[in-house]
């Protein structure tokens, strides 16, 4: 608990004055002013997380949480549990799809077990596990409050190891049967959103799974009452070891002044989590797409934060970190190497400022 106490302590809000810097330098490129929309706004945002106005990531990492969750017995989804033992070793092989579009954009990748229901062990793998996976939260809470604080942790360490390595950037992935229905529940518990709504089909499911989908979550809250001024209390009752340890690597980088990116639903379900513990968070996150998840549009409507992409992936592991950090990329190198409206002899007294605050 000591870990997470210091650690939200140390959250502060972005450098506002980097992020003035950083728009006059905008501002003063050759192009009609904010005409380059998210871009500019990445690049100002990224300012404000480091406190710098010329910035470069030079290396980027994806961490990938694998956990396994007890409501998967509940017959809500069609996929079998030991997938997430499988993908996990598809992992250290390189083979999923996060794996390849890691290796494009240039990005390591960082496979954590916080909470597999099998013994599949590799050196590639570091062992978090907190438990068998959680417990199915319609019987009870899916973990006990020490367990959530204690999977919070595991991604801060996580995190600022990888900060004190050097890394520039990371991004946030999982692996887990059942975790659309973790997230389901913790955005109903949040914004109490019917669950028609915040349940999606996930990987795949019949109807009678949807349906069991559905009455699970609603189970799992009434069963459990979970508390959402208190936001560990909801990753306790409904929540799952790999949303918990995600949250806690949003809280390393906005510690530790490093932009961190959203990926899909489960993801911006540990965001949202995160930013309950402290606002000041949302600062240092950087959504990437819009998950083709029914209820990802409002898990960022909780958020307050707007997608980069929206290309229909629901794939999770991460897969939209790697996209994100080559559109930062380009937001960064387009600042430093554009030209000037004094380089171009244009007067820029001219120009209309049509941006909305």
């Amino acid at each position: 608990m000591e870990l997470l106490k210091s650690t939200l302590a140390s959250i502060k809000p972005a450098d506002s004055k980097a992020k003035e810097d950083a728009k006059e330098k905008w501002d003063g490129l050759v192009k009609p002013l904010g005409s380059l929309g998210t871009l500019e706004e990445l690049a100002i945002k990224i300012a404000g997380i480091t406190g710098k106005v010329e910035n470069k990531i030079n290396k980027k990492v994806i961490v990938v949480m694998a956990s396994d969750n007890g409501v998967f017995e509940e017959n809500i989804t069609c996929t079998p549990q030991i997938i997430t033992t499988l993908l996990t070793e598809g992992m250290v092989q390189g083979i999923t799809g996060v794996a390849a579009l890691a290796k494009f954009a240039n990005a390591d990748l960082v496979t954590v077990d916080i909470g597999l229901n099998s013994d599949y062990g590799h050196e590639k793998v570091i062992n978090k596990k907190i438990a068998y996976g959680t417990k199915n939260f319609t019987k009870g809470p899916a973990m006990t409050y020490e367990e959530a604080i204690k999977s919070i942790e595991v991604g801060i360490e996580i995190g600022d190891k990888l900060f004190s390595e050097g890394y520039d950037a990371v991004g946030t992935g999982e692996l887990g049967m059942g975790n659309t229905t973790t997230s389901a529940a913790v955005l109903s518990v949040f914004s109490g959103l019917d669950v028609s709504i915040t349940c999606g089909k996930g990987a795949g499911v019949t109807e009678e799974q949807y349906n069991n989908k559905k009455n699970t979550v609603l189970k799992g809250i009434e069963v459990n009452k979970p508390n959402k001024e208190d936001p560990i209390d909801v990753l306790a009752k409904v929540g799952g070891f790999d949303i918990g340890g995600m949250c806690g690597l949003f809280l390393s980088g906005a510690k530790n002044k490093i932009p961190v990116v959203i990926d899909g639903f489960i993801s911006s379900a540990a965001a949202l989590i995160a930013v309950k513990l402290n606002p000041d968070v949302k600062d240092y996150l950087i959504p990437s797409h819009l998950s083709d998840e029914p209820g990802a549009r409002y898990m960022l409507d909780q958020l307050e934060l707007n997608p980069m992409l929206n290309m229909k992936m629901r794939l999770g592991e991460g897969s939209g970190c790697p996209l994100a950090f080559q559109i930062v990329d380009a937001a960064l190198y387009t600042q430093e190497n554009m030209g000037t409206f004094q380089q171009a002899t244009i007067d820029s007294s001219v120009l209309v400022d049509i941006r909305e605050d």
